[in-house]
């Protein structure tokens, strides 16, 4: 039989029975309690071999945002297929703490290096519709992912495809983010929790990333040239790698260089910001 019952139950001798529900309310496109009102409503067939599939993909280790197709982000949804990487909530500590750090009013300049799906310039520019953002990204794929979720949250970002900075000749910006690729060639979590599935290009930036730093440092070594007097560069990165990143900053004569927590308490967010407006 097809009842919401009975395909409830086959889903959860296979699945989680949290990811069991929300793909059962997927695929029939109600409420929950909808589901629970009437548990025995027949789905189409067309319906209950669309779920059979979805458990199996899930079952396999598939995330379960690529098979919804969407995923929740500082209190947005957006778009997400296997193009870009799913958002993670300690991400919201770079978007937290970049708000903290943009100046009132008078239009701030923001730049998202690396943006994926978007997540980070379009949640700044619907707490700051007065910032003027643009977000880059090497990928076309996941460009078209970002400019889908930048129309659907109704935000003016310019996208643009490139290298890190290559697109900005002579820009400069009141704010700088990224969080870039930063896991290590040959981490063993890049086999584990559904990485397989995401875009490797994300993770260790299709690069010789020997100990996941190399996307940081061209970021960090690029900034300068694009910050305004007293702009700040921040950047996430990875549970270990806080101590390398201040010393990357450090170097690079920053100031006010410092370490924010995620949520967790992890040291996942470094920054700090440029005085003068020299290049180089």
């Amino acid at each position: 039989m097809n009842t919401v019952n009975d395909l409830w139950r086959a889903a959860c001798q296979r699945i989680d029975t949290l990811d069991a529900r929300l793909l059962l309310l997927h695929i029939a496109g109600c409420s929950h309690a909808q589901l629970i009102a009437s548990p025995e409503r027949t789905l189409l067939p067309a319906q209950a071999r669309c779920l059979a599939e979805l458990v199996e993909r899930r079952a396999d280790g598939e995330p379960l945002a690529y098979l919804l197709g969407t995923a929740g982000f500082y209190g947005l949804e957006f778009l997400v297929t296997p193009a870009v990487l799913i958002p993670r909530p300690e991400t919201e500590r770079l978007v937290e703490q970049a708000l903290q750090q943009l100046p009132a009013g008078n239009g701030p300049r923001i730049l998202d290096l690396g943006t994926g799906s978007g997540i980070i310039a379009i949640a700044l520019a619907k707490h700051r519709p007065d910032a003027r953002v643009v977000a880059v990204d090497v990928s076309a794929a996941a460009l078209d992912i970002a400019r889908h979720n930048a129309a659907r949250h109704a935000v003016d970002v310019e996208f643009l495809l490139g290298d890190w900075y290559t697109p900005l000749p002579g820009r400069r910006f009141q704010l700088i983010v990224a969080n870039p690729p930063y896991v290590a060639d040959g981490d063993p979590h890049l086999q584990r929790n559904g990485l397989p599935f995401e875009p490797s290009l994300a993770l260790t930036g299709g690069v010789t990333n020997a100990d996941g730093l190399t996307c940081l440092r061209t970021i960090v070594d690029g900034a300068p040239a694009h910050l305004a007097p007293g702009g700040w560069l921040l950047l996430e990165h990875g549970y270990d790698q806080a101590a390398a990143v201040r010393a990357l900053l450090n170097d690079r004569g920053f100031d006010a260089v410092h370490t924010w927590p995620d949520i967790n308490g992890i040291e996942r967010v470094s920054g700090g910001c440029r005085v003068d407006a020299l290049a180089g």
